[in-house]
């Protein structure tokens, strides 16, 4: 009898060792027998087989395969539940050139993301697709999936599945075949060794299609699961092939290059858009901003959240990092609002800012809530003439500024806003007056609304300059520093 040399040989796709678990790392967390590990070979495999190692990136969501990362040694991103297409769509529109895959189950797929994978699949995203179907949720114990068969029991459906009150399984690639993008769907299983070898091909094929420009591909796998179904692993297999190859027949249902049209638009770049031409910013002298950060308050419709909008993009328009930052109540009105605006010459770590340099409070509510965690020797902008009597605060300075009288004066309460933001620009010079009235003019297109908003911005600014420097009001009644 000729003698065998065995080789037992594990792909350099995955990692030497699994550092998971600090015991037994040359083992992956998937049950024995479960179609996951023998899905994580093709693939790695083919990624071998192709070069592409170095051009991966896998995608991987929450479902049993959540620890894809610590196997596969490529570029990969974990994702929420559902939202592998959505991710994979961004990462692959901004490195056209890497190869992305997403990896998911069906309760991922089919359920909690059907909306990501019918619309990448529709826009024809130029991703590859691994849909590994078992019928069940596997990591969370058994609960009935979108694809669960008719009559098939699980701990949700334990008089099995019944498409009187469960509806019936959805077949993802058929569906998937009904659009007009896909250049390619199959659907293979892990039943046996020959349709194991058809898989290998059919996911190798996905991959290529990719690496060659072609747009989405989604190979669909049958896949056994011993532990969730309560079977060994060699009747796991039996069951792909006698249960659910009836229910999912294989085959290739869609194998086509079609081109999708194209619409020529013109093409700007962001800072073209907003105007930010280095010449032209020169030019106007717009490179004087300072860094600060400021939290706006009050109820809805006081224009809280639009002034903080405004203070965003002059941010941007005089070349600065910027981040905006709402939050508000479900009311469309007269609800509290706040927002949080950081302006900075270097990246912002993060929008929120606990402890702001400067608070606008549009209301007393908001003065008595926030004023408390501004920054020491920060500054406060009150919509009022004066401080509640019982309101003392020592550590920050307070200017009262009348922004709702001084509005209705002007013939309109909506510009309140825009008369504080006239007092922060005047008080803290953080920014261009001009760059304010720039960015106005471009949302206000109506002439009397632009002069109310040229007025307004100039009496805010106006009312710190003569008003408070001139005659300012001492603690507790309104101003103090």
């Amino acid at each position: 009898m000729a003698e065998y040399e065995i080789l037992h040989e594990k792909s350099p796709v995955f990692y030497d060792r699994y550092e998971r678990k600090g015991e037994l790392q040359h083992q992956t967390h998937y049950c024995p027998g479960c179609g996951h590990g023998v899905a994580h070979k093709l693939i790695a495999e083919a990624i071998e087989d192709l070069g592409l190692q170095g051009k991966t990136i896998f995608v991987s969501p929450v479902g049993c395969s959540v620890f894809a990362y610590y196997y596969f040694n490529t570029g990969n991103v974990q994702v929420a539940h559902g939202r592998a297409p959505a991710a994979a769509t961004g990462i692959k529109r901004a490195c056209p050139d890497k190869i992305v895959i997403s990896y998911q189950g069906d309760g991922d797929l089919a359920a909690i993301g059907t909306a990501e994978i019918v619309h990448a699949a529709n826009r024809g995203e130029k991703i590859t697709v691994f849909f590994v179907n078992n019928a069940i949720y596997g990591m969370t114990g058994g609960q009935m999936a979108p694809t669960t068969m008719v009559g098939q029991t699980s701990t949700t459906s334990p008089w099995g599945r019944r498409p009187s009150n469960e509806g019936f399984p959805l077949h993802v690639s058929e569906m998937l075949a009904t659009l007009e993008a896909p250049v390619y769907i199959e659907r293979v299983a892990l039943s046996d060794n020959k349709n194991i070898m058809k898989a290998r091909k059919a996911i190798r094929k996905g991959l290529e299609l990719q690496r060659d420009g072609a747009g989405f591909s989604l190979v669909e796998i049958l896949s056994p699961c011993p532990t969730i179904w309560k079977k060994d692993p060699v009747e796991a297999r039996k069951w792909v092939a006698e249960k659910m190859i009836p229910v999912f027949p294989l085959g290739v249902f869609r194998d086509r290059k079609g081109e999708i049209p194209k619409i020529d638009v013109p093409q700007k770049s962001v800072a073209e858009v907003l105007e930010l031409c280095e010449d032209k910013a020169a030019a106007n002298g717009k490179r004087h901003g300072k860094p600060c950060s400021i939290k706006i308050a009050g109820f809805g419709g006081q224009g809280v959240l639009l002034l903080g909008v405004v203070l965003a993009e002059m941010g941007m328009r005089e070349h600065m990092e910027v981040s905006w930052l709402p939050s508000y109540g479900p009311e469309m009105r007269s609800g509290s609002a706040h927002c949080h605006v950081c302006l900075s010459k270097e990246r912002i770590g993060s929008p929120l800012i606990a402890h702001p340099q400067v608070l606008v409070a549009m209301n007393e509510q908001s003065l008595r809530k926030f004023a408390p965690t501004v920054a020491p020797g920060g500054l406060i902008l009150y919509n009022r003439d004066s401080l509640p009597e019982d309101f003392v605060i020592a550590h920050a300075r307070v200017i009262c500024v009348p922004a709702s009288e001084i509005a209705d004066r002007l013939g309109s309460a909506k510009v309140a806003n825009v008369v504080m933001l006239g007092a922060l620009l005047e008080e803290t010079e953080c920014m261009s007056a001009d760059t304010a009235m720039a960015v106005i003019e471009t949302a206000v297109k109506k002439p009397e609304l632009l002069k109310q908003n040229d007025e307004a911005l100039q009496a805010g600014r106006m009312y710190v300059d003569h008003q408070v420097r001139i005659g300012a009001v001492s603690q507790p009644d309104g101003f103090a520093y």
